[in-house]
Parts: structure tokens; sequence; C-alpha cells
């Protein structure tokens, strides 16, 4: 089957000599792997590695045969050009931390429209913003939403929040049940939009800190998470 369809790629992988292995999530049929074959040495074809940088948005013709092999794309054009996401070191990193995050939890072959929404509108606050120290935060817990697991605000005055349940409580009731300043640096991403996060103020140990507490709520929340490996490159930038 023939489809045309917008797709945001998520990764890029050596293959032989010639060829590249990517994933994308694409808007009409989720997560989609595709071969591209000799990619990496023709020059006359209609595709081009540069297309396939990590998180670039995508118009694309593929031929999905749904069997659950490499699929084909026939054509590809960008979508959206960024103007900074790949050439600022700053958003270079999170680029690399957020696609391996996005790699980890998003596997679904079908489609969530909401979900391809929410990632497209968010690259491009990205790529038009120059502060974004606090971006990775506050869109990995929005992510968390359209995952299902987005945590119960509705006690959010209380003091614990429990990372297994998701919620915030009066009382310690288990391990996993944690207070103090990172908890209260938290709470402050519930109650702003992407054109506000810049007014968080946090020094970079408390940004840090409260990247592995999201980290840790994503550990609980998805099946078969791994630890990004391009953490410590983002904690490096962020130092």
């Amino acid at each position: 089957m023939v489809v045309a369809t917008k797709a945001i790629v998520f990764s890029a992988i050596k293959y032989s000599e010639a060829d590249l292995i990517v994933s994308c999530f694409t808007e009409v049929a989720g997560i989609k792997s595709y071969l591209l074959r000799n990619i990496l040495k023709s020059k006359k074809g209609k595709l081009k590695a540069s297309y396939f940088q990590p998180l670039t948005q995508l118009e694309i013709i593929a031929e999905h045969k749904n069997k659950g092999t490499l699929e084909y794309i026939k054509e590809a054009k960008v979508f959206q050009p960024y103007q900074t996401l790949h050439t600022d070191i700053i958003k270079s990193g999170l680029v690399m931390f957020l696609s391996e995050m996005l790699r980890n939890c998003i596997r679904e072959e079908e489609a969530n429209t909401e979900l391809y929404g929410f990632l497209e509108n968010s690259l491009l606050w990205l790529d038009q913003n120059d502060e974004v120290a606090n971006f990775h935060i506050f869109f990995l817990l929005q992510l968390s939403m359209y995952l299902g697991f987005y945590p119960d605000a509705t006690n959010i005055e209380a003091k614990y929040f429990n990372i297994m349940e998701g919620n915030f409580q009066a009382v310690n009731t288990n391990n996993y049940c944690l207070e103090g300043q990172q908890i209260e640096n938290f709470k402050n991403f519930f109650t702003v939009d992407f054109e506000f996060i810049n007014k968080i103020k946090l020094s970079k140990n408390e940004r840090q800190n409260l990247l592995e507490l999201v980290l840790s709520y994503y550990s609980f929340h998805v099946q078969g998470y791994q630890k990004p490996k391009s953490l410590a490159v983002l904690n490096q930038l962020f130092s």
C-alpha cells in the first residue's frame, strides 16, 4: 500500500556500506522503519541522507506492506525546515536526547494524530526560541500526557510526590514518596505553557536533579524503559 504522510525522524542507523535503516514516527501509521538502499553513495536519487537527521520533519511517499518488515520510502522532502535545531550546540544536544527518549517510549504502529501534532509543534517552538534550558523537562512532562501517565495534580499542594503512583499526597506512604525542593520545583511545570517555561528559575544542579526525577518517573511507567545514553552529553551541555 502506497501512503503519503508526514513523518518525524527518530533515528538513522548505517546498514552495510551505503544503506540506512531509518525509524520514523508517521502521522498515519505510527512508528515505521525503512530501509534506504545506497543512500550514502547515490547523488542522483530522490532521497538524501541529510533529510534523515534526528527529529527532521518530512513529507514522504512510502510503500507500507505492514508485515513487520522494513518498509520502503519512494520520495521524501523536508516539511518544516529548521533554522537552529541542528546547528546550535545546545539544541543539537537536546535533539540527541529527545530523539532517544522518543525511540524509547513510542513503539506503536498506529496513528496518533494528537501525539504527532504535539511533537510537530513542540519541535518548531524549540527551533524558533532561544531560552530553552527548561524545554526538555516541560516537554517530557507534557509527553507523558499523550503516553497515558501524566501525573495526577489534583492535590498538587501536598508535600509528597509518589513517583510510582504518579500523584501528590499529604502523607508518606511508601519508599516512592519524594519531598523537598526537587518536588517544589517540579510543581512549577504544571502551571505554565511553552511560552513561560523560561520564567521558571532553576540552578544547574536543580535542573539536573529535576530531570533525574522525571526520568525516574518514566522508568516506572514506560515498559522496557532504558536510561538514555545521551543523558551524560546533555548534562555536560547544561553544566
